[in-house]
């Protein structure tokens, strides 16, 4: 096998493997940052052998082994340099953890999930909520600063300060490596959803590389969120994001082509939409809504976004759609959570329902927006609003715009066709 292919299996076997990793090495050193780092020493290792000889049959195991090697000599070395007791004890505790005879079983837990419990250690009220969901989408979906960056629309600096005092944090304060007990476990619900959902969202739609879409993301946040409404089936919330992610994962095989291009939503063939996810979908709906009614409550944001994906969903068609709705579902998630990229959202469910032109009104509202100037969806909006108008110079401006500020490759690639059929007169 040529190098370049072992690196690019070690590539897609860090991808799988990296948040298991960081997690079953988090139960044994009880620190999110030393486990980290254990973990990159052993990509580091893989790198330096694995084009020698080859990729293991089992290559997150040979990475745990590595790693929790790494972890023991540095417990020894303590050992030697401190003398302290409680170290001593330690390190023989950990020593036969580390001792099992299959790597595997450090890869895996019983029914309490060593990746929930890294993330509810992630969300852990110590830390503000944007470092919780930072962290978390760092250790456990495995994404860049870069990528953490533009899905906050912030700079990279700002986001890797963060995660460097989050870590620091946790280190400082000695937070336990649990899934907490029902009191503490519902004060964090709300950043564990957040996480869970910007995590699928990276899957949904990658905001930088060479693939669109992401599935493995998808199916690690739906089976985490699965977890977490077994933990927490009263919560309608919880079902509000199962919901909401089934129903999106229904429509993972028709967003792209035959050659991984993107297929937008209104070009989908519904045929090939996943029946049983959004039948499982539509159930956790309505789970939610009843609970929510249930408890005389109103229907939480994720609630919201899953009724809204649900409009798509019921719609045989693309004009069968009820974009009346759609845009009434919008306005009820802008009081709920209100932002630029509500709006935007908002402001196509308007160019539906009503026209481009009342779509369009609202989006230039938005240009002056500061968290929207680095978001290459505003200006790709804008500019299928003005197409749909017949404005088609300035349209493709926008497309080339968009095009400009994207990180993936799939997507800047349809941009740029877009901007293609602007210029030779054609509708995108």
């Amino acid at each position: 096998m040529a190098a370049t292919d072992v690196e690019r299996e070690i590539d897609a076997v860090w991808r799988i493997e990296q948040a298991r990793l960081i997690a079953g090495l988090t139960r044994l050193t009880r620190d999110v940052g030393s486990a980290e780092e254990l973990a990159q020493d052993a990509l580091i290792v893989a790198l330096e052998q694995w084009p020698r000889t080859g990729v293991p049959d089992k290559p997150g195991a040979w990475l745990m082994a590595v790693a929790r090697n790494r972890a023991l000599d540095r417990l020894r070395r303590a050992k030697l340099a401190e003398r302290k007791h409680a170290e001593l004890g330690r390190a023989m505790e950990i020593e036969r953890e580390f001792d099992a005879p299959d790597p595997d079983a450090a890869l895996d837990d019983d029914i309490g999930d060593d990746l929930l419990r890294l993330i509810f250690v992630a969300c852990h009220p110590v830390l503000p909520t944007e470092a919780r969901v930072a962290l978390t989408l760092r250790l456990i979906a495995g994404l860049t600063t870069g990528e953490i960056a533009r899905a906050f629309l912030q700079q990279e600096s700002t986001i890797a300060q963060r995660i460097v005092r989050a870590k620091r944090t946790l280190a400082e304060k000695r937070v336990p490596f649990e899934v907490p007990p029902e009191p503490e476990r519902a004060d964090r619900l709300a950043s564990v959803l957040d996480v869970i959902y910007l995590i699928f969202n990276e899957g949904y739609s990658a905001t930088a590389g060479d693939s669109w879409v992401r599935p493995s993301l998808c199916e690690e946040a739906l089976r985490l969120g699965r977890i977490l409404a077994g933990l927490s089936p009263d919560e309608p919330e919880v079902h509000g994001l199962v919901a909401l992610m089934e129903l999106q994962a229904s429509r993972l095989a028709a967003r792209i082509g035959p050659s991984g291009e993107p297929i937008l939503l209104l070009d989908q063939d519904r045929a090939r939409w996943d029946r049983l996810l959004i039948r499982r979908g539509l159930a956790a709906l309505e789970r939610a809504e009843t609970l929510a009614a249930s408890q005389r409550r109103l229907p939480g944001p994720l609630t919201v976004q899953a009724a809204l994906a649900a409009c798509h969903t019921r719609a045989p068609t693309a004009t069968d759609t009820d974009w009346v709705r759609i845009v009434g579902l919008y306005g009820a998630l802008a009081d709920l959570m209100p932002s630029p990229v509500v709006e935007l959202n908002r402001a196509v469910a308007v160019s539906m329902a009503y026209g481009p032109e009342a779509g369009l009104a609202l989006v230039d509202r938005l240009t002056s927006e500061p968290a929207l100037k680095a978001y290459h969806l505003l200006p790709s909006v804008r500019g299928d609003l003005l197409a749909r108008l017949g404005r088609l110079d300035e349209a493709g401006t926008e497309f080339t715009r968009a095009a400009s500020m994207t990180e993936n490759i799939r997507e800047r690639e349809l941009l740029v066709r877009r901007a293609a059929a602007c210029a030779e007169g054609r509708l995108p």
